[in-house]
């Protein structure tokens, strides 16, 4: 029996999750959780990524330590950010984070200037964010940044690499910069050459989920307290958390944390001009398929909420105000004066033009959500040509049931509810399909139906 750890690190927090398959059960201990969160360095938001990998370190020993030897290792994080090394393989710094901002002016030269966005949605099937990769690349090359670039690699990959040595690139995580053609499932030479990418810089062919990276370095091994190998997962999260959804026909998902994503796996992608229109994206799945999804801003917005509060209120306490203090008011959730606002309390108010209670403004964030949701599955619906009869919300956010009855009640769906970790649970059944021990991720879902509990929530 193979002990697998499932290291997934969110914009917020990590976790890492030990597991082992036994009787057609998967059984799931964390074992370290960490803090994770942007920092403000001369008014640019950056990632410090030596701690985030002592971090990694420090979760595997612990595992060690603690009776969950891991004989394989898989590492998710959120997508779109990467690191430049030079070629002594050091970073370039900084490591930008997402939300930096910086991406927007370079998007805008880009599509003026260099290729319009109706050609890049064609080619890769990626919805519009000004935090794409691409443009970040882009405003790498406009600045000078990567004059002395070598090497390109997502941040679970630059992860990976500093465990093993070895640099490869993993497809769900490469797809969501913008940079990957949703035909050829290749880096998009097209689009590179335009933007002044050299190809040499991305590392090659990119690796299907269930594929090995390579073993830990020695000096690793030596640190952590074992020598297991790290398996390519899928890395981007939401990619994982997809695997380790229990869905079944005629169901979508919404992958419920900092941001919610609101999709159904494909086999191929949709590039229509309709779809461009809605802003809908096609990000890497199994076996080179797509996740046919909306990003909508999601938890992130409460999560504000909660730390400009100081942190004295815990979630479900928000949760239960919000259902206290019910109000007709709603704002856009997907405007981008919420993505990263001085004061999220004082940008809501804006929004709604008064003051509110603190539970008034949780209802608001919560139904806004909501209401999005119902938006983005109507269309999802007509995109498709299919009609869903219920929404399977994954994440930490299926926790929050009053979310869950505001989604069933907008909706008019019924609202499947669970795993809570679907994340580290599709990162483990990638690493078993991997090992072996698993044959078909695609036929997982009677595992995960055995193994956690699942709510039905109905309007």
């Amino acid at each position: 029996m193979n002990t697998y750890l499932a290291i997934d690190i969110g914009a917020s927090s990590g976790r890492h999750i030990a597991a082992r398959l036994s009787g057609g059960k998967m059984q799931i201990k964390e074992v370290y959780r960490f803090a994770n969160g942007m920092k403000n360095v001369n008014g640019r938001l950056v990632w410090d990524v030596e701690r985030l990998f002592e971090e990694i370190l420090t979760g595997i020993k612990i595992a060690s330590e603690t009776g969950y030897t891991p004989d394989c290792i898989g590492i998710d994080t959120w997508a779109v950010d990467y690191v430049l090394l030079d070629k002594d393989d050091r970073i370039i710094p900084p490591v930008y984070a997402y939300r930096d901002g910086r991406g927007a002016a370079a998007a805008e030269k880009f599509h003026k200037e260099v290729m319009p966005f109706e050609q890049i949605y064609s080619r890769t099937g990626i919805q519009y964010q000004p935090f794409n990769t691409l443009y970040g690349l882009y405003d790498d090359i406009l600045s000078g940044r990567a004059t002395n670039a070598k090497t390109m690699l997502m941040l679970p990959d630059y992860f990976g690499y500093l465990l093993t040595g070895v640099k490869k690139q993993e497809y769900t995580n490469a797809t969501s910069t913008a940079m990957v053609n949703a035909s050829t499932h290749l880096w998009d030479a097209e689009i590179l050459r335009c933007a002044g990418i050299d190809e040499s810089l991305l590392v090659g062919t990119l690796s299907l989920p269930g594929e090995t990276c390579g073993r830990l370095l020695p000096s690793i091994a030596e640190k952590v307290g074992c020598s297991a190998v790290v398996m390519h997962v899928a890395s981007h999260d939401t990619a994982s958390a997809v695997i380790g959804a229990p869905l079944d026909r005629g169901q979508c998902y919404i992958s419920s944390g900092t941001w919610s994503l609101l999709g159904v796996p494909c086999e191929n992608a949709h590039t229509d001009a309709e779809s461009m229109k809605c802003n809908y994206s096609n990000e890497g799945g199994l076996n080179f398929g797509f996740r046919f999804q909306k990003n909508i801003m999601g938890l992130w917005m409460i999560q504000r909420v909660r730390e400009e509060l100081g942190y004295i209120h815990s979630f479900a306490f928000l949760a239960d105000e919000a259902e206290k203090n019910p109000t007709p008011l709603r704002v856009d959730v997907n405007d981008s004066r919420f993505l990263a606002p001085k004061s999220m309390i004082g940008e809501i108010e804006a929004a709604v033009g008064k003051k509110l209670s603190v539970g008034e403004i949780a209802y608001v964030i919560f139904a806004s959500l909501a209401q999005s949701y119902k938006e983005a599955v109507g269309q999802l619906e007509e995109l498709t040509g299919s009609r869903f009869e219920a929404v399977n919300v994954i994440g930490g956010g299926c926790n929050n049931k009053l979310l869950n009855r505001l989604t069933a009640r907008f909706c008019g769906k019924k609202v499947i509810a669970g795993p809570s970790e679907a994340t580290a649970v599709g990162n483990i059944i990638m690493q078993a399909v991997g090992t072996g021990e698993l044959k078909d991720a695609a036929k997982s879902a009677a595992i995960i139906k055995k193994s956690f509990d699942i709510t039905e929530v109905t309007v």
